[in-house]
C-alpha cells in the first residue's frame, strides 16, 4: 500500500540557548488530541530524513527538529554531546509541547535520553533507535586520538553543483545505497543550503561539525545518570551487531551496548539483526510499524 503524500511542515524557529533551532511541525490540528511524536535525527542528518516514516504515521501530531549544527538550525562549535539534550528540552519548553513520545535515532536518541531527564514532565516514553550509547565503563576510557587531530569525516566533500549531482554521487555509495530511494532524496534535498558564492549547494552540516560530533561521543559521562533517572517506558531498538573484522569507520553496525535496555527502569529491547544502523532511512515502513506498536493511540 502506498503511503499518503506528506504536506510541507510548518517551520518554527525558536531561540534555544546560543542558537536558533529549526523545528518542523506536521498536523498541528492534532496537537493535544494525540500523543506528540518528537523526532530527532542522527549525526550529519536533519529533521526531514523522517519524512518517509512520517508519511506512514498519518494519525499523529509530529514535531521533528534540526539539532545544533545541522539542517536549518544555528551553527556552533561542538565540544560534547550534553548540549544536544539541553537543546531538546529547551525546544520542547519553547513550543509548549507535552505528552511527548521521543523518537530518536543514533546521536539523536542519546540526546533524547538527557532531554527526558531534564524535562520529565514533558516526556511520556522514548523509542531509541540504535542509540549511540556505549557501556558505562566506556565513558571513563580515553577518547580516541586521530593522526591528524580530526575524524576522517572532516575530509568529506561538502559542495555539489546541484542536489541532483549529490544524489548521483551518493546513490552508489555506502551507507546511502542502503536507503530507500525516497529517503535518500529527502536527505539530499533538505540536507544542503545554497553556497555563499552562488555556485551550487553545500552540506548544511559541515564536515567539521560532523567530525566534531563523532570525536566527542564518549565524552558525555552524565548519560548514565540520565538513564537511571528516567521513570518512563523506554524501548531500545538495535541494529546488526558489529563483527570483529569490521572497518571501525563503517557505521552500518550498531553502536549500542547490547545490555542497554536493562539499565532503564522500564526498558525493553528489540533487535533488528537484519537491518543496518540506518533503520529509519533504510526501512521507513518498519520504523513506522515499530512506532505504531509502541505508542498508545
Amino acid at each position: 500500500m502506498t503511503a499518503p503524500a506528506l504536506p510541507a511542515p510548518h517551520l518554527h524557529t525558536v531561540q534555544v540557548h546560543d542558537i536558533a533551532m529549526a523545528c518542523h511541525e506536521w498536523r498541528p490540528e492534532l496537537r493535544g488530541r494525540t500523543p506528540t511524536l518528537f523526532m530527532v535525527h542522527a549525526t550529519g542528518f536533519h529533521a526531514r530524513v523522517w519524512d518517509q516514516t512520517i508519511r506512514r504515521l498519518p494519525a499523529w501530531h509530529i514535531v521533528a527538529v534540526d539539532q545544533r549544527g545541522h539542517g536549518r538550525s544555528g551553527k556552533s562549535e561542538i565540544s560534547g554531546w550534553a548540549p544536544f539534550g539541553r537543546d531538546l528540552a529547551a525546544c520542547a519548553a519553547a513550543l509548549e509541547l507535552n505528552s511527548l513520545t521521543g523518537i530518536g535515532h543514533s546521536m539523536g536518541a542519546h540526546g533524547l535520553v538527557q532531554a527526558a531527564a531534564y524535562a520529565p514532565d514533558r516526556f511520556e516514553r522514548l523509542m531509541l533507535i540504535d542509540p549511540v550509547i556505549a557501556s558505562p565503563q566506556a565513558y571513563h576510557e580515553p577518547l580516541p586520538v586521530f593522526p591528524d587531530g580530526m575524524h576522517p569525516a572532516a575530509r568529506r566533500r561538502s559542495r555539489f553543483a546541484s542536489v541532483q549531482e549529490m544524489l548521483e554521487r551518493f546513490g552508489s555509495r555506502l551507507p546511502y545505497r542502503l536507503f530507500q530511494p525516497e529517503a535518500l532524496h529527502d536527505y539530499c534535498e533538505h540536507g544542503v543550503t545554497a553556497s555563499p558564492d552562488g555556485q551550487g549547494v553545500e552540506l548544511a552540516c559541515s564536515p567539521v561539525t560532523e567530525a566534531s560530533v563523532y570525536m566527542t561521543g564518549r565524552a558525555n559521562v552524565g548519560i548514565y545518570a540520565s538513564i537511571r533517572a528516567l521513570d518512563i517506558p523506554v524501548q531500545v531498538v538495535r541494529a546488526k551487531l558489529p563483527t570483529p573484522e569490521r572497518d571501525p569507520f563503517d557505521y552500518s553496525f550498531s553502536p549500542t551496548w547490547p545490555e542497554l535496555a536493562s539499565e532503564f527502569r522500564h526498558g525493553t529491547d528489540v533487535h533488528l539483526a537484519e537491518h543496518s544502523h540506518f533503520v529509519p532511512m533504510e526501512d521507513p515502513e518498519r520504523t513506522a510499524q515499530l512506532i505504531r506498536a509502541f505508542v498508545p493511540h
